[in-house]
């Protein structure tokens, strides 16, 4: 397996021993969501890049190497990672770039980028012989879980906000999880979540509490540097609501970096609804991860709305050192660029991966990204989760008798 050497605190740059934590910073508490960082100088001598590109295996599983699992754990049985990188030349010219692409990570089993975090709790909670596993979600976290979970028959109790869509829910239930519906916000249900978890000995999924989520949503930035012949973008744009997606695609980037198989890390810009911008907020007028106070979230992008992000920390890092930026953008926009994003690249998203291409126009607008630069949007999440908002962002059918000539006047006057 990859070499931990350590566990470090983002906020006060305490080191751990693997063994020694299991969740957050003992001494700065929830705000210290850990970095798993790794012997690189073991991997550069003991892993070959050339020899992961000629593997067989088309998951996230094909990077186990760099991940926190023995060679010989078994992992859970779905296809997760691996995910399409598409050439999206009509969104360049859209938005006046020289090259985009499209990471649709709405392709995995569960219908979003949360599957790979939760294909790596689940495989260390089969590690170590876990039987239960919880998380709090609003939505595609839990799904996830759930479904990885279902696939390895592994008991699954999940938090979510009773505001939460309904067919995320339904999803839920479908996969045999037991669902408990929060009557209050996220922000409510994680912390019932984790002492739950802490309380029963159930391993908790948390978002950024649990640091191996990282571990697992940093396989797409390996697979996006993979699938660019191993050159890195100028920029990745990212959706936010946590932090936890940002945190993970700055250390995959990162992790690649120390190990001399990329020559620089691309900035990183993050996407927040304005109803949900605490991050943007702290970014702009220099607020530290540890003096940030809670923000309102109120966003139809149910998937980045987040009063006080949990991964807060790890995210205005990746912003900070990677020289990128967060961008918020209003609702109006976000509902816009789901049929947007569609009818020019085939890819239906949610809203809060529909955030992205929105905040790429903003980021254009401002000057953030340069029209010689390339940049990769990353998509988290699949349009099919939230069909409601889906259906506000556009026009209903057209309504015609049964014959050709209501035919004919219905397609002169759409």
């Amino acid at each position: 397996m990859a070499v931990i050497h350590e566990l470090r605190c983002p906020i006060c740059g305490r080191n751990y021993h693997p063994n020694a934590v299991e969740y957050v910073c003992p001494s700065c508490g929830l705000v210290g969501t850990l970095d798993v960082l790794y012997d690189y100088a073991a991997l550069r001598r003991d892993v070959d890049r050339d020899r992961i590109g000629q593997q067989a295996e088309q998951s996230m599983w094909r990077y186990k190497p760099l991940l926190p699992i023995e060679p010989d754990s078994k992992t859970p049985p779905l296809r997760v990672g691996m995910t399409p990188l598409y050439d999206s030349g009509r969104v360049a010219e859209r938005l006046g770039l020289k090259r985009v692409w499209v990471k649709d990570d709405g392709q995995n089993p569960t219908g979003s980028f949360k599957d790979r975090a939760s294909a790596m709790v689940v495989a260390r909670a089969m590690e170590a012989g876990i039987k239960t596993v919880s998380t709090a979600s609003t939505g595609n976290a839990a799904a996830a879980l759930a479904g990885i979970s279902a696939s390895v028959g592994m008991n699954t109790i999940i938090f979510v906000p009773a505001s939460a869509p309904e067919a995320k829910i339904a999803q839920l239930l479908v996969y045999g999880a037991t669902v408990l519906l929060v009557e209050d916000t996220y922000d409510v249900a994680f912390d019932l979540c984790y002492q739950m978890c802490l309380e029963e000995g159930w391993y908790c999924r948390n978002t950024a509490m649990n640091p191996y989520t990282t571990e697992g949503k940093k396989t797409a930035a390996y697979e996006i540097a993979e699938q660019l012949d191993w050159i890195a973008p100028d920029v990745v744009m990212v959706g936010v609501g946590d932090g936890n997606i940002i945190a993970g695609i700055y250390k995959g980037f990162f992790d690649l970096l120390q190990l001399g198989w990329i020559e620089r890390i691309p900035r990183l810009i993050g996407v927040q609804a304005e109803g949900s911008s605490a991050l943007f907020h702290a970014w702009r007028h220099g607020i530290a991860a540890q003096d940030m106070q809670p923000q309102p979230a109120e966003t139809v992008a149910d998937s980045i709305s987040a009063g006080l992000p949990r991964d807060r920390a790890k995210a205005l890092r990746a912003v900070r050192e990677t020289s990128g930026a967060f961008v918020a953008v209003p609702d109006n926009k976000i509902l816009a660029a789901i049929p947007a994003l569609a009818r020019l690249t085939g890819v239906f998203a949610e809203p809060s991966c529909a955030a992205v291409y929105a905040g790429a126009e903003r980021a254009v607008q401002s000057g953030l990204i340069q029209d010689d630069e390339s940049v990769v949007l990353l998509m988290t999440g699949n349009g099919l989760k939230d069909i409601r908002r889906a259906q506000q962002s556009v026009r209903q059918g057209l309504r015609v008798k049964p014959n050709l000539d209501s035919v004919r006047r219905a397609l002169q006057n759409r």
